[in-house]
């Protein structure tokens, strides 16, 4: 309980806790997606290289990297690069919006789920297919 502003080491805790338990649950769904992709799974946990191997699994080219550091730039092209993940894996773009707005929920249906990657941004069959 919040007592004159101030958190008790209880609700300190299981705030951390909390998220430690949503980062692992992260983590773990991007292991997989990428691992599902054909890449190395712990290539995830190393800031801006799982950006590169997130760009090859899209099939987009290295220099977007760049894209991704100029401020309000860099929440279109994630959203984008987030629709072109959804496509390669067969997905629609309901299921992009998923992702960006649910993604505790739609990241882990897509690692544990029944979902296969079919190519850069589904390059090789449609999501109809």
């Amino acid at each position: 309980m919040i007592l004159g502003g101030m958190i008790g080491p209880i609700q300190l805790l299981l705030i951390m806790a909390c998220f430690l338990v949503f980062f692992g649950l992260f983590v773990v769904s991007q292991w997989r997606i990428f691992a599902k992709a054909g890449k190395p799974g712990w290539a995830c946990l190393i800031p801006i290289y799982n950006i590169i191997v997130l760009l090859e699994i899209v099939g987009k080219p290295l220099w977007w990297i760049f894209l991704l550091l100029i401020p309000i730039v860099n929440v279109v092209f994630m959203i984008w690069m987030t629709n072109l993940l959804s496509k390669s894996f067969g997905q629609s773009e309901g299921f992009t919006v998923g992702l960006v707005l649910l993604g505790i929920v739609f990241y882990p249906l897509l690692a544990f789920g029944d979902y296969q990657y079919i190519g850069p941004a589904g390059s090789s069959h449609t999501a109809l297919s």
